[in-house]
């Protein structure tokens, strides 16, 4: 149901059983999918991709330009995930010719004011709680959750099923499976609870903290670290993604604490 009072062009290509609330503005290149609830005061631009039954709570603002001053029109897009909740005050701009999208993935979770800058790529089923913002060119994969009023500047790889304590400082990567804080921003152990939800054995559990107790508590030099997980932690999937990660990691990790 399109309310009467919603400005949606009739070019939009908008899916089955879509609710669109009043004074919404949604522009002629706009895909939404089914089932979908669009709330009053919703603004969508050009180059939105918005998936099956995602909800878009009041004042949201969607695929708006980029704020970056290298961008130079190209056409790029915003594309969002099924089953997303975008929630009051977010904005989320198009990307840049770096990706030439800002992208979102399936059943996150976005809450009050966050900003997702240009060229932003999220993964499945991340949280980002509310007053938090993302620079552009960030990471964000799987099952990654942020607290609340977390900054990240540009550029920077937060890894799957990791836990970012509130009002944190994003400034380098952010390996996998684990939970961070304080300032600076430090490993503070492993994300054992949400990995446990997640399915994860406590045998798998048990060797992260392993390969975590010699990386950060261990040793100070990384790379001497690493050595030491190969030689002493048996060859396994969370080794390999734990070292793929720190092997692509150009910006530099978060350390241990003290």
């Amino acid at each position: 149901m399109i309310h009467e009072l919603a400005s949606v062009h009739p070019n939009a290509k908008i899916g089955k059983n879509v609710t669109i609330g009043p004074f919404t503005y949604i522009e002629e290149d706009v895909q939404i999918g089914d089932d979908a609830w669009i709330g009053p005061h919703v603004t969508i631009f050009d180059g939105a991709r918005i998936g099956n039954g995602c909800q878009i709570f009041p004042t949201a603002v969607i695929s708006a330009v980029s704020q970056d001053l290298k961008y130079r029109g190209e056409y790029t897009t915003v594309e969002i995930g099924d089953n997303t909740v975008i929630r009051e005050g977010v904005t989320i701009h198009r990307g840049t010719a770096d990706q030439m999208k800002t992208s979102i993935g399936k059943n996150c979770l976005i809450m009050i004011y966050v900003h997702i800058a240009h060229d932003c790529i999220i993964g499945d089923n991340v949280i980002i709680a509310g007053y938090s913002g993302l620079s552009g060119h960030i990471r964000i994969d799987d099952w990654a959750i942020l607290e609340g009023k977390v900054a990240a500047q540009q550029f920077v790889h937060i890894g799957a099923h990791t836990f970012v304590g509130g009002t944190s400082k994003i400034r380098k990567d952010i390996p996998p499976y684990i939970k961070v804080a304080k300032d600076p921003l430090s490993y503070i152990g492993v994300n054992s609870v949400g990995l446990k939800r997640r399915g994860y054995t406590e045998d798998k559990i048990r060797t992260i903290e392993k390969i975590y107790k010699i990386l950060f508590i261990q040793n100070k030099n990384i790379s001497n670290g690493i050595e030491i997980v190969k030689k002493e932690i048996p060859e396994c999937q969370e080794r390999k993604i734990i070292l793929d990660f720190i092997a692509d990691s150009p910006n530099g990790m978060i350390k241990g604490f003290g």
